[in-house]
């Protein structure tokens, strides 16, 4: 065991993730490669390290970590490089010779006990000292967890958010229940918290462990969409995740349901699911809700409905068809409906009738959307303002309080009229949370097209609500947004109908480019997003032209897409910031989406500020800044928010996003890679989704013959969930009485 102090002349490699690192320290006799993890270390640093002289096949002798601390820079020149490393939010290159010109080896010193000093160096004011304080009084507490959890495999980023979560308990806590972490830090999974535990000597059968596990479970089959789970298939599937037994896992089941964690359901057929909590409380609130609106009588006396829409057919100079005053004469009758249809069977069209319909009744309207994106593009469409749902409903986050509405059953929505685009997108937390505000007197009108992909969250809620035969449904078969010009439209309804398309028009609007292998669509798809789309048509690649893939990995999967797309479009540049992630390196000017509900990230647009960024909405990087070590981003819906680096794991890059989380969007050009791919994703109404969100071109590089694949596919995968039944049941409650 050998110990040496130096200082940290040069990182020759560092891995951000896990803070592994290959360093140059120089010590007063000599120049040594010190090998190990060390995170959250700069250059400049003084350091005091034990471990092992080590031959390397290639590097030769090296200096293998098994301890290190940080001491005191001892030199001028080590203090200046300790604080222009980028350690310390705040302070850069030029501040750090500035701050040392000035306090010299004090430095330190007048940072932890006098940071008003600071103020003495011109370009340094208060919001700029308590940057700087908090942030060296973080990287001490944040030095010891970082110490305490490297030896887990536990990475740089999400260290910090464990000490941003727990703070200076940081250590104890996790010592106390390591599964906590899978629980509340996002990015930390159970198999990560189960290896801590495992290392920290907790008992595999420990109630801690399976309670965790069973959660974790549970929580996996809600992000994929379903609000319960089978209890035999909760029971299997846990039991072998923990390598346990069933009956270990049906004892702990029966501990969270009795502290109220987790809910169990019998259901008619007589199968028992069991619910997370949350999802049991909005399921069944959601169906009180619309059992209650249906049973509501909101029929106006005195009003001649016919003779009203003709009138406004008169003045907007249209004529509506049979089906679509139906749904407009509907819309008065109903406390709650639904209008769904495809694409250009003039769902839009309804949505600007029924608005002033209801204005001439002197009745307030207000319009809403599941994404920015959604409300912008519904506020474009019909002149009026579109809110998201969640701020619709004045979402806010307090420390106090954590998340909530500001608008519910206590405080409701003042209008008489809600419409609600897009509603295929809303999952049963937000349903339940929408309901909530939405009083008996005025009407819920959710227009969507039910045959695209379901809801992100948890729920099938507008399929489930139409199949329940209790509230009132207009479907719109007929296409009338379509012209001879056009055959985006065409195509999407002959895809939903099982028919394949009609292909390489050239004088049209959807085209297929054969490809025969992965390296050549790529490429192609490459070149269009370059040179070819905005050559033709004057597509800008940043703001016009969206790829979807049905995949996430693999060579045109979004990952690879996405950096492959990214040295195209915005490659590195001398003045361009940029910062390293996981699977890929942000930098200013790049297309991003937001992967996470981030109910606490503040925002600002204009004089307007809110909390809440949320799963799927997409902007572009404004501004990195490496010594605020903050990311701002310009949301499509004008909102801009700034992150820590920290927390920019929740963003992805987005010149490709998956068909899944592209719900809700239009883009003018859509580009999809088509080749092999696993049945359960190469569906049709995966490729009807995807086709759907384009508004002028479409453009299919691949082989055929899966394009033919994924039409014949009509596999819907079975979400669990519980509303059909609960609605049915409903329905024949009012039938009975």
């Amino acid at each position: 065991m050998v110990e040496i102090v130096g200082t940290v002349e040069e990182i020759i490699f560092k891995n951000e993730q896990n803070g592994y690192a290959v360093l140059e320290l120089n010590s007063k006799t000599d120049s040594i490669t010190v090998v190990g993890y060390m995170p959250y270390v700069g250059i400049g640093e003084t350091l005091k390290i034990e471990g092992e002289w080590m031959t390397h096949p290639d590097y030769g002798e090296q200096v293998k970590v098994s301890k290190y601390e940080m001491i005191a820079p001892s030199s001028l020149y080590g203090m200046e490089r300790f604080l222009s490393s980028g350690l310390i939010r705040g302070i850069g290159p030029v501040m750090a010779k500035k701050i040392v010109s000035k306090f010299g080896l004090d430095s330190l010193n007048i940072i932890e006990t006098h940071p008003e000093k600071l103020m003495e160096i011109p370009g340094i004011g208060e919001e700029r000292v308590k940057m700087i304080t908090e942030s060296y009084e973080k990287q001490k507490g944040l030095r010891d967890v970082m110490v305490f959890l490297q030896g887990y495999g536990i990475s740089t980023t999400n260290a910090i958010k464990i000490y941003k979560q727990y703070g200076d308990d940081s250590i104890n806590l996790i010592k106390q229940n390591p599964y906590r972490l899978s629980d509340e830090i996002f990015g930390i999974g159970f198999r990560t918290a189960d290896k801590i535990a495992f290392a920290m000597g907790v008992d595999a059968h420990s109630s801690y462990r399976v309670s965790s596990g069973t959660k974790y479970v549970l929580m996996q089959y809600a992000a994929n969409g379903h609000t319960y789970v089978p209890l035999d298939l909760l029971s299997r599937e846990t039991a072998k995740l923990l390598d346990a037994s069933e009956e270990e896992v049906n004892d702990s089941l029966v501990l969270l349901a009795q502290s109220g964690k987790v809910m169990f359901e019998t259901f008619e057929d007589g199968s028992h699911g069991v619910y997370y909590i949350p999802y049991f409380t909005a399921e069944n609130n959601t169906a009180d809700k619309i059992m209650n609106m249906t049973l509501t009588d909101v029929k106006p006396g005195d009003i001649d409905i016919k003779n009203e829409i003709s009138k406004i057919e008169a003045d907007m100079g249209i004529k509506l068809a049979d089906n679509q005053r139906l749904a407009v004469e509907e819309s008065v009758k109903n406390s709650i409906l639904v209008i769904t249809g495809g694409p250009g069977t003039g769902k839009t069209t309804i949505i600007n009738f029924i608005i002033r319909l209801f204005m001439k009744f002197g009745k307030s309207v207000a319009l809403a959307a599941p994404t920015g994106r959604a409300a912008k593009r519904m506020t474009e469409a019909t002149g009026f303002e579109a809110k998201t749902i969640h701020r619709l409903l004045e979402y806010s986050y307090t420390e106090e309080e954590g998340r909530g509405f500001g608008k519910d059953d206590k405080n409701p929505l003042s209008e008489d009229v809600i419409i609600i685009d897009e509603a295929s997108m809303i999952d049963i937390l937000l349903m339940n949370a929408l309901l909530k505000a939405i009083p008996l007197s005025s009407r819920l009108i959710l227009v969507g097209d039910v045959d695209q992909l379901p809801s992100v969250g948890a729920g099938n809620v507008l399929r489930d609500i139409i199949d329940s035969g209790l509230v009132k449904v207009i479907r719109l078969n007929k296409i009338y947004r379509q012209g001879k010009e056009s055959l985006i439209v065409v195509n999407a309804h002959k895809i939903n109908n099982g028919e394949y398309p009609i292909l390489n028009d050239r004088e049209n609007d959807f085209f297929f480019i054969n490809a025969a292998t992965q390296e050549e669509i790529l490429k192609i798809i490459l070149d269009l997003n370059k040179r070819r789309l905005p050559e033709a048509y004057g597509f800008n690649p940043f703001l016009d032209i969206q790829v979807l893939s049905p995949m996430r990995k693999g060579l045109i999967g979004m990952i690879n897409l996405n950096n492959e797309l990214q040295k195209c479009l915005n490659p590195p540049k001398k003045g361009l910031n940029e910062r390293q992630m996981k699977d890929f390196t942000f930098r200013v000017r790049d297309k991003v989406m937001q992967i996470k509900n981030n109910y606490k990230m503040k925002w600002i647009k204009g004089d307007e500020k809110g909390e809440g960024v949320f799963n799927g909405d997409m902007g572009i990087i404004e501004s990195i800044d490496n010594d605020a070590q903050e990311l701002t981003v310009l949301f499509d819906d004008d909102k801009r928010a700034t992150y820590d680096f920290a927390d920019i794991d929740e963003l992805s890059l987005s010149y490709c996003v998956t068909v899944h989380k592209s719900q809700g969007s239009e883009f003018p050009a859509v580009i999809m890679p088509m080749s092999y791919g696993p049945p359960m994703l190469l569906t049709r109404n995966l490729l009807y989704t995807a086709v759907t969100r384009a508004k002028k071109l479409v453009v299919i590089v691949g082989q055929e013959k899966y394009l033919k694949n994924m039409i014949d596919n009509n596999l819907i995968s079975k979400r669990y969930s519980g509303l059909l039944p609960k609605l049915k049941k409903a329905l024949r409650f009012m039938i009975e009485n």
